[in-house]
């Protein structure tokens, strides 16, 4: 797909624009550029920790100017799912600010008798009572959501299990498994898609593992651009059944491109 014929843009977080929060080189003229030329963006994260003002400042701290509306999180994707699947639902949650907030925001009502809903987000802290809680409500007839299936997270201490990790530990002890919103589901990339009124032909997804930012993006129908500032060496890359469109060392390498 020729470069003049993308119009808008998807751009994974972490590994692509900052690594444990300190920016990457470029990152900061990239979306400078993109700012610039007026081109619809959206910085997408799995992470459903944050609502998307948090995200914003958390970026500016690391020197990136980011507008909230330009952030789309695995939270955000979830509560316009639930919003669309049953209108005015009630959900047991497991998450922080990021996804309370967007569920409510959705009309969602969170409630811990007989929810709709069991839905499982990312957290600092997860707490053993309330996977028991969950545990015992899919057991009884919730429906089990998770934010996404991501197993582990980076911490400057090495990684910390995610929300795919107690998600199986619901799913070992329920014989139910989740229903995963974000990356890959292609459903993250077209909900991200619609909330800028993009087009996947004339998009395409940044990012930096081939499992999740790469294959949303080539099943969603996008033009996929690999970098090689995050997770994904390579050589890694070429071990994998699906190529991205193009593997470049960092978003820095896109700035010129940007018209």
């Amino acid at each position: 797909m020729p470069e003049h014929a993308i119009r808008s843009w998807l751009i994974d977080m972490d590994g692509v624009l900052v690594r444990e929060e300190h920016p990457i080189p470029g990152a900061d003229r990239f979306i400078a550029r993109l700012r610039e030329r007026g081109l619809p963006f959206l910085v997408l994260t799995n992470n459903s920790i944050y609502t998307r003002r948090d995200l914003s400042a958390r970026l500016a701290a690391s020197g990136l100017e980011v507008p909230e509306d330009s952030i789309w999180t695995a939270a955000l994707a979830t509560a316009r799912f639930l919003e669309s699947q049953r209108p005015g639902g009630s959900a047991f949650v497991i998450g922080e600010a990021g996804l309370t907030t967007a569920l409510h925001e959705a009309g969602y009502t969170m409630t811990e008798r007989s929810p709709d809903y069991v839905v499982l987000g990312e957290t600092r802290t997860y707490s053993f009572e309330r996977i028991t809680q969950a545990i015992r409500l899919v057991g009884d007839g919730a429906r089990f959501i998770a934010t996404n299936p991501d197993t582990t997270g980076p911490s400057p201490d090495g990684p910390l299990p995610a929300t795919g990790s107690v998600a199986a530990l619901i799913s070992r002890a329920t014989g139910v498994a989740p229903y995963f919103i974000g990356k890959p589901n292609p459903l993250m990339m077209r909900s991200a898609l619609n909330a800028i009124e993009a087009h996947s032909e004339t998009t395409a997804m940044v990012g930096d593992r081939m499992d999740t930012d790469v294959v949303a993006g080539l099943e969603a129908g996008m033009h996929t651009v690999l970098v090689l500032t995050g997770s994904t060496s390579r050589g890694e890359a070429e071990r994998y059944p699906y190529r991205p469109s193009r593997i470049v060392d960092s978003v820095a390498d896109l700035v010129d491109e940007l018209s």
